[in-house]
């Protein structure tokens, strides 16, 4: 292996800290705290270990957590109202509410009805719309991490050329987004898109968010270049459950500057970066300059 391996675990446990730095001046001199609320509704085994670990993280940073977990046959103008509240609360500056919502629920409707300003996942449509035209948005939190990654690892990113492999609401657009913000020329590609392997030939930046496993090979990538690999997948192999990504770890690696493992890479920044979104959506609520470092 070539690559040199852009530690996602290590970067985010700095992120954190940098959070909680920030927390605890914000608490000593404005006697402030900010908040986040999520949202869980039904019993989906992933999702609830997800809410646990953010529960665990956001009072570590020194947040105030709040937790809402609701039936899977909670009526949906039920959920709409907690949401109404936790609006209307000034302790919450950030809600999530945890994705997959039931079947029967309308998860547009759920999520257009958080306010924007508190939309710490950044999928609300005018963050969504802010975003676009590189206004100052919620950003959703696992892009916003491998642009922090990026930046760490190649310092200014102007004038590289970017591919994103993947279009999704919730990593591809949003990515690619971020990527113009930061004067990248973008291409936005996906498993349609024609001769594939050779779009990714040119980017010095690949981004892979197609959730198809290992579906990126060695010869697809330009040497040098660097691999942000936010794909995970579970495949079995020998017997035995393994968690992969989008990328084919031993042969990209062998050609690659710099790439991201699964898991260990982008996986722990998503978490973090939700801490950061929390910080910087209590720092506007109250009028303060939000902390240099932690958003796009």
């Amino acid at each position: 292996m070539s690559a040199r391996m852009i530690d996602g675990k290590a970067f985010a446990a700095g992120l954190r800290a940098r959070v909680a730095e920030h927390v605890a001046a914000l608490a000593a001199e404005h006697g402030i705290v900010p908040g986040l609320a999520v949202v869980l509704v039904g019993e989906d085994p992933a999702s609830a270990v997800y809410v646990r670990n953010k529960g665990v993280q956001t009072r570590e940073a020194g947040m105030a957590s709040f937790e809402h977990r609701l039936p899977a046959d909670t009526p949906e103008a039920e959920l709409l109202a907690l949401i109404a509240r936790l609006n209307a609360d000034p302790a919450v500056h950030g809600i999530l509410v945890q994705l997959p919502l039931p079947g029967r629920m309308d998860a547009t409707r759920v999520i257009t009805a958080i306010d924007p300003a508190k939309d710490v996942d950044g999928f609300h449509i005018l963050n969504v719309g802010l975003l676009g035209t590189g206004q100052r948005a919620m950003v959703p939190c696992t892009p916003l991490g491998c642009l922090m990654m990026l930046r760490d690892h190649l310092g200014s990113l102007a004038g590289l050329n970017a591919v994103v492999v993947g279009r999704s609401n919730i990593v591809g657009k949003p990515m690619a987004q971020l990527l113009l913000g930061d004067s990248c020329t973008v291409t936005l590609a996906h498993s349609r898109t024609r001769d594939l392997p050779a779009v990714c030939r040119q980017a010095d930046i690949l981004v892979a968010a197609v959730g198809r496993a290992e579906m990126i090979r060695g010869d697809w990538v330009k040497p040098g270049a660097t691999v942000i690999d936010v794909g995970i997948n579970r495949v079995e192999r020998d017997g035995k459950a393994r968690l992969v990504g989008d990328v084919r770890f031993d042969e990209v690696s062998a050609v690659a500057g710099a790439i991201t493992p699964v898991p260990g890479g982008v996986g722990p920044m998503t978490i973090a970066c939700l801490l950061a979104n929390t910080l910087s959506a209590c720092c506007r609520a109250a009028g303060l300059p939000e902390p240099r470092g932690l958003t796009a």
